[in-house]
């Protein structure tokens, strides 16, 4: 198999959550530990630093491989979902895996895979950590897919566990409530090592605390120590919070032996972009109109990115909206902007929900406009209807901006 052929495989035989949905979701990570018996216990041979949280995880998760990068070391970074290409989810000092690389670890291990019916997620995590091995990089960061517990990134153990924040999202798996969701996530905390928490709240505070003390893990609230944040290129104000994560999370690394000097720290949190390919964070498409994506897909996220969009200066707002057919409207539909035009699309894939349903949904709540075949034919109605003076924001799934950036 060539390179479209080992990916178009792995996309179309196997269960893949972003496609699929609940059908992908595994309850255990037997699947995952026996791959990783199979592959020799590749998670053993890097060190590592795991990130998980409702939203925020990626950025934080490219912003520390960016800082490592500068200080010299040798970066590994497993992200998830990919926008253009499978590649992006494994990256070495920003360089994506190599395709020779995917087609040569299916094919030594098809046989095996096929045997144990993996799911994508799980066969994904199996070949980032057999790259990150053999590659010999000298500390990888491993984003959460889904949850924490039972997530197939679960079987490392860290230097470092990170947890940005908690929401509710994805509550048919995690939990209904913050506390829920909290406790899933919190299963990434592991025996004495220590966890950084990005924001501290009510709800949630004491499910980490308590999970903090079983484990013996010494434990910080980025939130409350960290007060002066640096720049960064990646623009969204909802990134401080992030940030503060990071350096907190700085601040343990040199603790425990990783030279970080105070220029690395400010080039890497500056050059995010650059040193490790991330897109689509609060991203600018274009001027005169001016025209921004953001991948942020849930109430929290969207809380933040709505809130940046009214601090915009504009005559007219054109929203290029698209969701995915579990994402909860009755929690998003207050955030959206009812002053604004919308154009509404369908990501292209299977999950992806009617435009027709989300435009009938949406009117019922004073949200106006039309229905369009592509989320690219919508956007260039959005151009064609603005003025330079306008502002076109692309957004409501990661999907609908992999499909325009």
């Amino acid at each position: 198999m060539n390179y479209l052929d080992t990916v178009n495989w792995m996309f179309q035989q196997l269960p893949m959550y972003q496609n699929k949905g609940n059908s992908a979701f595994k309850k255990d990570l037997n699947n995952t530990i026996n791959l990783a018996k199979h592959l020799n216990h590749p998670e053993c041979q890097f060190k590592s630093i795991h990130v998980g949280g409702t939203n925020g995880k990626g950025s934080t998760s490219h912003m520390l491989a960016s800082i490592l990068q500068e200080s010299g070391y040798k970066v590994g970074l497993y992200t998830s979902p990919h926008l253009k290409d499978f590649r992006e989810r494994v990256r070495i000092n920003g360089e994506v895996i190599s395709k020779s690389s995917v087609i040569g670890f299916i094919k030594r291990n098809k046989a095996f895979l096929e045997a144990n019916q993996l799911s994508f997620f799980e066969m994904t995590i199996g070949m980032a950590f057999d790259y990150f091995a053999k590659q010999k990089v000298d500390i990888a960061l491993i984003e959460v897919g889904l949850g924490g517990r039972l997530d197939s990134t679960n079987i490392i153990t860290p230097l470092l566990s990170v947890i940005t924040n908690i929401g509710l999202d994805h509550t048919q798996f995690l939990g209904t409530t913050l506390k829920e969701i909290a406790g899933e996530k919190a299963g990434i905390i592991k025996n004495n090592i220590p966890v950084v928490i990005g924001e501290t709240h009510l709800e949630t505070k004491n499910v980490f605390i308590n999970k903090a003390k079983e484990t013996h893990s010494p434990i910080y609230f980025a939130d409350q120590i960290i007060k002066d944040v640096l720049e960064s290129d990646l623009q969204g104000s909802y990134q401080i919070n992030n940030i503060k994560t990071v350096l907190q999370s700085v601040n343990i690394l040199k603790g425990i032996g990783f030279h970080i000097s105070s220029k690395d720290v400010k080039s890497g949190l500056l050059n995010v972009v650059v040193n490790t390919g991330l897109q689509g964070r609060w991203q600018v498409l274009g001027n005169q109109p001016k025209i921004v994506c953001d991948t942020a897909h849930n109430k929290e996220g969207l809380g933040y990115t709505m809130q940046q969009v009214k601090n915009e200066t504009y005559n007219k707002l054109h929203m290029v909206f698209g969701v995915v057919n579990d994402k909860d409207l009755d929690a998003i539909i207050p955030l959206l902007p009812k002053h604004a035009t919308y154009y509404f699309c369908k990501p292209d894939v299977q999950r992806g929900l009617d435009a027709k349903l989300l435009q009938s949904y949406l009117k019922k709540n004073d949200l106006h406009g039309n229905c369009y075949i592509s989320v690219s034919k919508a956007l260039t109605s959005a151009k064609s209807n603005a003025n330079i003076d306008d502002f076109i924001y692309v957004g409501g799934s990661t999907f609908v901006v992999a499909e325009i950036i």
